[in-house]
C-alpha cells in the first residue's frame, strides 16, 4: 500500500481520502468542472506579463509596455470570473475548506488579483513608466504566487479529489 506523504501545510494528506473517488465540482456542466479549465487562462496572461516586462526592460520598446498592459487587464477580466467559480466550489464543498490547500489556494490567488490590479494601476496613464522597476517586480510576484497557488489548486484536485467525477462524501470521511 503506498503510504502519501504528509508535510502540513505544504502536503496535507489522508489515505482514506485520497482513495476515494473524489467530490465533484459544484460548478460544472455533465460533471465537467469550470474551475480548473477557466484557471488557465489568468495563469497564462498574467505570467506572460513577465516576459513582456522584462522585453520592455532590455528593448525599452513601448510595444512591449502596451503587450503587458493587456495581458494584465486580460487576467484580471478572466481571473474574476475563474474567482467567481473557485469561490462557489470553496463555499459549497466543506472538503475544500477543511484543508490548509483551499485556504492558501484561494487566499494566494486573491493577492495575486489584487497585486495585479495595482500593477494595471500603476500603469493606466504610461504604460511604460511603471515597468522599471515598480512593474516587474509585481509581475514577477504575480507569477510565482500562481505558481504556488496553481500547486495547491493541483492538490486539491489530485491529493484530496476535489473537483472530480466521483461521489465521495463532500467532508473528510
Amino acid at each position: 500500500m503506498t503510504q502519501t506523504p504528509n508535510i502540513p501545510p505544504i502536503i496535507e494528506s489522508d489515505d482514506k481520502e485520497y482513495r476515494d473517488s473524489g467530490v465533484p465540482s459544484t460548478v460544472a456542466i455533465a460533471g465537467h468542472p469550470f474551475h480548473p479549465l477557466l484557471v488557465t487562462f489568468p495563469i497564462a496572461f498574467l505570467t506572460a506579463a513577465l516576459p513582456t516586462d522584462i522585453a520592455y526592460w532590455w528593448t525599452e520598446d513601448a510595444f512591449w509596455a502596451k503587450v503587458s498592459i493587456w495581458l494584465i487587464g486580460a487576467g484580471i477580466a478572466t481571473g474574476l470570473i475563474a474567482a467567481v467559480t473557485g469561490l462557489l466550489d470553496f463555499l459549497r464543498i466543506e472538503r475544500v475548506r477543511q484543508h490548509s490547500a483551499g485556504w492558501l489556494h484561494m487566499g494566494g490567488n486573491v493577492a495575486a488579483l489584487i497585486l495585479s490590479l495595482l500593477n494595471l494601476g500603476l500603469r493606466i496613464a504610461d504604460p511604460a513608466a511603471a515597468i522599471v522597476p515598480t512593474g516587474l517586480v509585481l509581475s514577477a510576484l504575480v507569477a510565482t504566487l500562481l505558481g504556488v497557488t496553481g500547486w495547491y489548486g493541483a492538490e486539491l484536485i489530485y491529493r484530496h479529489k476535489v473537483a472530480v467525477i466521483g461521489n465521495g462524501p463532500n467532508s473528510r470521511p
